[in-house]
């Protein structure tokens, strides 16, 4: 019989190879951490001892085709607060009483997941010297918080071309997952709108960087290597800062001269000017403006609300390229001259303007502006006066051929698309067709059909017809142009860091119209007696150069009435187009013209006055 040790012995063995199997098993784990993972652990071990923290660049300037800088960086003293300082609920108290702050919005900025995780979070901007002093005193109450020099946006002209240069702000989570901002981590800077995010890849420079040994909770004890970022490069725009600053007051005055005749809800407004041979913008003045320092920093929740308010009539909206209106008897240049072109009318031709138009039957009878009528009326006269009758007939005339003439006329000039002007948010307006009108009205059948009141209603620019302010100039250059039509452009150049050209915008043609140069000819006999005769004399009264222009007057349902004028100069050899909207104005040659006629005059470097103008016109 076994004895017990003798029993035991398949239980030590099996005991045995099991410790030596374990033994085996974390032998080998070493040695596969030490010599076939090792340098993975390594570095591993090393990023959890080094982080390296970005330096962002300084923001290239913007300047004005003359040198004048639009857009600049200061330095200013910030407070920035360590993100390990985010769970320190009484410093952070204390804090948002010093730099008097809501507490929530200091909690919100310092506990920021938006930024590098040792990046420190900028909670204020431009704080003052008694602040700043304060903090230093109390150093050891303020555990994590710092006061250094940051760099931010200056506007040295305040809220002048604030739609044209934009804004800048944090870069959103949606554009970090579109694929377009390769290089950019959230937390950075960036452009949201203007000049600003259309030249973003030029204006943002290249990042600088610090590495920086932290210990074993993460904070930063000392710097190993460090890298200084590179300035982003100057951006010159083809805007002139004087001619843009007459622009923006010459409609803060034109609307404030429309409420003092009863328009009172007159409060916007848009004005343009461009170079006719070239497309280069001037000038792009949008009423209400806004102030873009209001982005530094980050806005605040109630300043957000403001401008996006409906009271505010939307001030961030830049009515030059981003908003769509009936372009009124400013349109009456282009039924004019496709008119001419498919022998609709001729400058022979007699038409008699009674005040009432009964071309479609007495039931569908139209007016004139003139209740009391024209008389016997040319082509030329019918554009001076802006006689509807001569538009209602030529309009009906094309919807008989049933050729959508007029339209595809109105396309040739670039009226229904983009015009492709480099910054964001250009909408292309609208062209209304038989198809447009079949597809608007899908539920609708009966709203369906083209109809002849339609194409005549398009004739005089209303109906379904939209254009921006920034077309209609784009029409106006084209006439003066040959029949070409540039395209518009706010980029002349940009700099490197010596200040000279690397980049320069080349002028190309956007859409070429292949009107004949009788036509053209015609058409600006017609634009001049405008100005000199007809609807815009009042205006251009003793002004020292031949403008060629119309005026317009839209009415938009339930509306006062919206006030145009489009134009070019000098009318002898042309250089510059201009055109000038209202919102509720009311009429175009006594409201609009003469904030035209001072845009004109700063083009043209003539004394800038404004004057008193009549106009009942439409």
């Amino acid at each position: 019989m076994a004895t017990f040790r003798e029993q035991l012995k398949p239980r030590y063995a099996a005991l045995g190879i099991i410790l030596l199997s374990v033994l085996g098993l974390l032998l080998f784990r070493a040695w596969s951490i030490q010599v076939l993972s090792g340098d993975r652990f390594a570095a591993a071990a090393e990023n959890n001892r080094v982080r390296e923290i970005a330096i962002d660049a300084p923001r290239g300037r913007i300047l004005d085709r003359n040198g004048e800088p639009l857009v600049t960086n200061r330095a200013t003293l910030g407070v920035t607060v360590s993100p390990t300082a985010k769970d320190d609920e009484d410093m952070l108290y204390r804090l948002s009483v010093v730099l008097e702050m809501p507490l929530d919005e200091v909690n919100e900025r310092v506990a920021s997941t938006r930024e590098a995780a040792l990046k420190p979070r900028l909670v204020a901007v431009d704080v003052p010297m008694s602040t700043v002093a304060y903090l230093s005193e109390h150093e050891s109450d303020f555990p994590g918080v710092e006061v250094s020099v940051v760099p931010v946006r200056e506007y040295p002209n305040g809220t002048l071309a604030a739609h044209v240069l934009g804004y800048t702000g944090e870069i959103s989570e949606e554009s970090l997952d579109s694929g377009d901002m390769e290089g950019y981590v959230l937390g950075d800077i960036v452009g949201k709108s203007g000049a600003e995010a259309q030249f973003e890849s030029v204006l943002q420079g290249e990042k600088g960087y610090r590495r920086v040994e932290v210990d074993a909770v993460g904070s930063p004890r000392h710097v190993l290597e460090e890298a200084e970022p590179v300035a982003g490069r100057d951006v010159v725009l083809t805007i002139d800062l004087e001619v843009q600053r007459v622009a923006e007051e010459a409609l803060v005055r034109a609307l404030a001269e429309a409420r003092a005749d009863d328009f009172n809800d007159a409060r916007a407004g848009a004005a343009v000017a461009i170079d006719i041979e070239t497309g280069e913008v001037l000038a792009m003045a949008s009423v209400p403006t806004y102030d873009p320092a209001l982005f530094i920093g980050g806005i605040s929740t109630k300043d957000w609300e403001a401008l996006n308010d409906k009271d505010s009539e939307y001030p961030l909206n830049n009515r030059v390229i981003q908003a769509q209106y009936p372009p009124a008897s400013t349109f009456k240049a282009i039924t004019g001259m496709a008119g001419l072109e498919y022998g609709v009318t001729s400058t022979g031709h007699s038409y008699y303007c009674s005040g009432r138009w009964t071309g479609q039957g007495e039931e569908w009878s139209k007016f004139c502006w003139n209740r009391r009528g024209h008389g016997p009326v040319g082509f030329r006269r019918g554009v001076a006066d802006s006689c509807d009758i001569v538009f209602y007939e030529i309009g009906h005339s094309f919807y008989k051929r049933g050729k959508e003439e007029l339209q595809v006329f109105s396309r040739r000039f670039g009226l229904g698309s983009q015009l492709g002007i480099d910054l964001p948010g250009e909408v292309s307006g609208r062209i209304p067709d038989a198809q447009w009108k079949a597809e608007f009205n899908a539920d609708y059948p009966e709203y369906r059909q083209w109809l002849p009141g339609d194409t005549v209603n398009i004739s005089i620019g209303q109906g379904d017809l939209l254009t921006t302010p920034l077309q209609m100039a784009a029409v106006y250059a084209g006439i003066a142009n040959g029949g070409d039509v540039m395209r518009p452009h706010v980029l002349k150049e940009v700099l490197d860091s010596k200040g000279e050209p690397v980049r320069a915008y080349e002028p190309e043609v956007a859409f070429s119209s292949e009107v004949s140069e009788s036509i053209l000819r015609t058409m600006h006999g017609a634009l001049l007696d405008v100005t000199e005769e007809g609807t815009g004399a009042s205006a251009f009264r003793g002004f020292d150069a031949r403008v060629a222009g119309k005026t317009g007057t839209a009415e938009v349902a339930g509306k006062d009435d919206y006030a145009w004028f489009t134009a070019y100069a000098p009318a002898d050899d042309p250089q510059y187009a201009v055109a000038v909207l209202l919102e509720q104005g009311g009429h175009g040659g006594a409201i609009a013209a003469p904030a035209a006629r001072e845009i004109l005059a700063a083009l043209l470097g003539l004394p800038v006055e404004h004057v008193q103008a009549t106009d009942v016109s439409r």
